[in-house]
């Protein structure tokens, strides 16, 4: 990004923030993927159409996992009891590894499946329609556990740990702290080289930590100082072990808590006391744990939205039947509009959640080099418009929705933690609006620098400035393009898809490509408006976000529907995706439109008032009234203390043996 030194009007909090930033994303990858691209005006066609397909041969090995899940999800799997009493049975477990879904993604040659990530998300999604619990238990295990190792381990480790894995050991991914969540660069657990050069030694806390109290295996996340050879300079950074929880030292001091949703999965809090974890565990490079952890989380975002979909389809599925089925004044649900549109829209969103979802699967299963931005999106648009689904399921089965013994009640509460987990969808826009639009930003600055008008110099110094700038060698070239349309207020050519699309659907093709230019000249008239404050205006970037979110999920629905007309599929099932969309893509097309207008034409002032007052308010408010966080920096100490009479507890044990 541009010298954080130049900028200017931004405080301290917010140029700190931008520092972190910049060591969370590391180095540009050399070609922008099809968001940084949708940012800019145009369009890699060929990173969406053709829709992706899995090899005909890999299809079919995960249709035979699917036929063997199947009936067992139907007939045997205990998703009630799971969820009344808390926990997922050993038998479960076993009886997943036994059919091959534990392993699904580990190499054949160490005793997996050796599936891609469209077959593990196809799984994941099939679990997901039956059991919130048991797919968050198999995502955590093979999209961030086993996904780990099996990126960044040496031969050695993956020969001595995956077959474990594959069969018969569960694992887990210790990140997140009392005092981190969004922020992973954040760890307070330490490492250092003991004097030997032996081994690391292991200290802090780890919370949110899924499977961990029944896994033999843990990756954690600590800080470590690390020399620079060439400078001598020493900074702080993430290093990656491998632990197995029976190393003394290690204490799973609480192995759950009582929980809204997913009750059957177990996050347990760790603590780490001198553990001295072999040199040989070290996982990736020291100082590279960063890299392991956002690798990870790129196929985790999947899978989350893979099991939300699972959930969202039993949910629509069933009020869909029920309001055909439900009677009120003498009439069936389904005959009234305003049912219909819920009807209608849990479609549309069901076949673009399906849509992203495999598109950005498809994407990572050709190992597309710039992605990041592209499984962020699909986590924001899976987890709310999942969430919107089953709502509306609930809404239609009105009472009987909300009793206990009626799936979607179940599927309502595992769903809404899909919106806080694996980054919290808040933070998400901020990236999808930081990384996704990060280059053209830094060449805006560059041509302002240039050629723009600084408000803190008078006329005469601003005109010499631009004349004698103007001609500097790269800056003309920039500012007849971008420069034109901050200046000048020109507007790039809407691209267009060279006949990428069948021509039944090019008017849809054509709108995506209004669509894009109005994103991109928004963008860039932003910039200019709000200028560098627009680092801090997170409401600003939440419009633009959204905005490139359902421009994406338009061109993943363009795109699949678009394959489906080439492959002639027809008949009641195809007419009604085919309409489903259609109608996702106008809706779409208006969110955008809705969202680009309240870039400039908002409320932003008297929300800011608002915000202030209440704030104000509660500051008069004794903290012994509230519940408040563990580590807070400024009230520790000082809250309410939470009520668990009555919740069932789950006692932890120190140096725990989970290695079978």
């Amino acid at each position: 990004m541009a010298e954080l030194k130049n900028l200017k009007g931004i405080d301290e909090k917010d140029r700190k923030m931008l520092e972190d930033a910049e060591k969370l994303l590391g180095p540009e990858p050399a070609t922008m993927g099809f968001i940084k691209n949708l940012v800019w005006g145009r369009i890699r066609q060929e990173l969406v159409f053709p829709y992706p397909q899995p090899p005909a041969d890999e299809k079919a090995r995960c249709d035979a996992i699917l036929s063997r899940l199947d009936p067992y999800l139907t007939n045997e799997h205990p998703a009630s009891i799971i969820d009344q009493e808390q926990e997922i049975p050993d038998w479960v477990i076993k009886k997943l590894f036994e059919l091959g879904v534990l392993g699904m993604t580990i190499p054949a040659e160490f005793g997996g499946g050796g599936l891609g990530i469209t077959s593990y998300n196809r799984v994941l999604e099939r679990i997901g329609q039956t059991c919130g619990s048991t797919a968050v238990l198999v995502s955590a295990h093979q999209s961030i556990g086993c996904k780990a190792l099996m990126l960044f381990g040496t031969e050695d480790q993956k020969k001595r740990w995956l077959p474990r894995l594959a069969n018969d050991w569960v694992s887990a991914f210790c990140l997140s702290e009392p005092n981190v969540g969004c922020d992973a660069g954040g760890q307070e657990t330490r490492c250092e080289l003991s004097e030997d050069g032996q081994y690391y030694i292991l200290n802090g806390e780890k919370k949110w930590s899924t499977s961990a109290a029944i896994s033999s295996l843990l990756t954690v996340m600590c800080k470590q100082k690390i020399s620079d050879p060439a400078t001598g300079k020493v900074s702080e950074r993430v290093t990656a072990l491998v632990c197995t929880p029976d190393m003394p030292g290690i204490e799973i001091f609480e192995k759950n808590r009582t929980k809204c949703g997913i009750r059957g999965t177990w996050q347990a809090r760790l603590r780490f006391t001198n553990v001295k974890v072999p040199r040989d565990h070290l996982l990736h490079k020291e100082g590279k744990g960063l890299n392991v952890a956002l690798s990870c989380l790129n196929y985790g975002r999947c899978t989350l939205s893979a099991g939300m979909l699972g959930g969202a389809r039993t949910a629509y599925e069933q009020a869909t039947k029920w309001a055909q089925t439900r009677y009120q004044f003498g009439r069936p649900l389904a005959d009234f509009e305003l049912i219909r549109e819920k009807i209608a829209r849990m479609s549309a969103w069901m076949y673009a959640m399906e849509s992203m979802l495999y598109m950005t699967t498809g994407m990572l299963d050709r190992h597309d080099e710039d992605i990041p931005v592209e499984t962020a999106v699909c986590k924001v648009f899976c987890s709310e418009m999942g969430m919107r689904c089953v709502d509306d399921a609930v809404q239609i089965m009105a009472g009987e929705g909300y009793m206990t013994e009626n799936d979607v009640e179940r599927i309502f509460r595992d769903s809404r933690i899909n919106s806080i987990v694996e980054g919290a969808n808040e933070v998400m826009r901020a990236y999808i609006f930081g990384y996704g639009g990060k280059q053209l930003a830094e060449k805006l600055l560059g041509v302002q620098e240039a050629v723009g008008w600084d408000t803190e110099a008078g006329p005469v110094p601003n005109a010499m400035r631009a004349v004698k700038r103007l001609f500097k060698p790269g800056v003309a070239k920039a500012a007849v393009g971008i420069g034109g349309e901050v200046f000048l207020g020109m507007r790039r050519k809407a691209p267009d898809f060279n006949g990428a699309i069948t021509s039944v659907l090019q008017p849809h093709a054509t709108r995506l490509g209004k669509l894009i230019q109005q994103h991109s000249h928004a963008f860039v008239i932003a910039s200019k408006h709000y200028g560098e404050k627009i680092v801090s205006r997170q409401a600003v970037q939440g419009r633009l976000a959204d905005s490139i979110i359902f421009i994406h999920a338009y061109a993943c629905t363009l795109s699949r529907l678009d394959q489906q007309i080439r492959n002639a599929e027809s008949g009641d099932k195809f007419e009604s995706e085919r309409a489903a969309a259609n109608y996702f893509m106008d809706m779409a097309e208006q969110q955008v439109h809705d969202s680009l207008y309240r870039v400039f034409n908002h409320k932003d002032e008297s929300m800011e008032t608002a915000a202030a007052a209440a704030l104000k308010y509660m500051d008069t408010q004794p903290n012994s009234k509230y519940y408040i966080h563990e580590s807070s920096p400024n009230a520790k100490g000082t809250g309410r203390k939470p009520r668990t009479q009555g919740l069932k507890q789950f006692p932890g044990e120190k140096n725990p043996s989970n290695n079978g």
